[in-house]
């Protein structure tokens, strides 16, 4: 299941390095607007704004406009689900990659750990 709209665009903008209001500028709208819809707050923003929203943000216009529920036709761009990621994480250093590896396996080790001690004493 794709994440929802507004924290896709919220985690884009925080990985580009851009406030709000320095992503809404360039992508000319209000900052209120750009809240908006990153609060999920705007269920179908027009294609237009999607497209300066993908722009800004590097992010594919078409992963965008289907996270949006509008049809993509076919040969407009991966639909994978790695499509994403890969769009904002492209752009990761040598060094950023290592870190992110480290912290992801960091994580998954813990959630096994929890996950194990959360069925210690329950029914089988």
């Amino acid at each position: 299941m794709a994440p929802p709209f507004g924290i896709v665009l919220r985690q884009a903008r925080k990985i580009r390095g851009l406030s709000a209001v320095a992503a809404s500028r360039a992508a000319g709208i209000s900052g209120a607007y750009l809240s908006k819809l990153e609060n999920d707050s705007v269920k179908r923003p027009s294609p237009m704004i999607l497209h300066r929203l993908s722009e800004v943000l590097a992010v594919p216009y078409a992963e965008l406009m289907r996270l949006n529920g509008y049809l993509v036709p076919a040969g407009t761009g991966p639909r994978d689900p790695g499509a994403l990621g890969s769009a904002l994480f492209g752009d990761l250093t040598d060094e950023e990659r290592d870190e992110l590896f480290e912290y992801l396996a960091w994580y998954r080790a813990r959630r096994r750990t929890s996950s194990r001690r959360g069925r210690v004493g329950s029914p089988a």
